[in-house]
């Protein structure tokens, strides 16, 4: 039977606003995803669908609870490990693509790669073939302002999958893109879960994509069903 790759137990998270007022967040939150498998995160704005993912993907921490990648606990790790720890096993996706302009679309695929000790050699052949798997082998050479908002976002999701991490996140994906690109850079990020047995948590409002996945979960009143 296959483990989790992340396991979320009894998360509490909570800010101060003010000098007496406390704002509950996240309220004993238990989560596990497993390898090869995509998860819907729905929740209504405001509440906190991305504090829940910036907590998987260790950027921010949790006032308590356990978080577990491969079975190992890893919340109380320093920073410097936690971003070692992020840079290897976790890739992220967001709504804006944040590709850098000057660079082509194989750079900035190949930048974290480089940034992990990768030779360019190297960068360069897992670039191309993850721009393959999206169906953008075609376009490695052009920059950013020369791509649809559908291409820049698969080059995205080529670049969160750069260092063969075993999670993803992202958060609201395709949530600038019109119905039909929606689907074709949705359609893009199931096939590479599923060939590449990753992990994706994916938060999103579009419940026909979250259907579509093999599981929903809903955040409400800080905790999950």
């Amino acid at each position: 039977m296959n483990k989790p790759v992340l396991e979320l137990i009894a998360i509490e998270k909570s800010y101060s606003k003010g000098s007496e007022n406390k704002i509950e967040v996240l309220k004993g939150v238990n989560l596990q995803l497993f390898p090869g498998e995509t998860v819907a995160l729905v929740a209504p704005s405001g509440a906190g669908k991305s504090t829940l993912l910036q907590i998987a993907g260790l950027l921010d921490k949790p006032l308590s609870g356990k978080i577990l990648i491969s079975g190992t606990e890893i919340q109380n790790e320093s920073d410097n490990q936690l971003t070692m720890i992020r840079r290897q096993e976790i890739g992220f996706v967001y709504q804006f693509h944040h590709l850098l302009p000057e660079f082509s679309s194989r750079e900035n695929i190949d930048l974290p790669q480089l940034s992990n000790g990768v030779s360019p050699k190297e960068a360069q052949r897992r670039s191309n073939e993850l721009l393959g798997l999206v169906n953008l082998a075609n376009r490695s050479d052009h920059r950013p302002s020369e791509l649809s908002g559908g291409e820049q976002q698969r080059v995205a999701i080529c670049r969160a999958l750069a260092n063969k991490p075993k999670i993803i996140l992202a958060d609201e994906p395709t949530g600038n893109l019109d119905q039909k690109t929606t689907s074709s850079v949705f359609e893009s990020l199931l096939k590479i879960v599923k060939q590449t047995n990753l992990a994706a948590l994916i938060a999103t409002h579009n419940l026909d994509l979250a259907n579509r996945m093999d599981r929903v979960v809903k955040l409400t009143d800080g905790k999950i069903i």
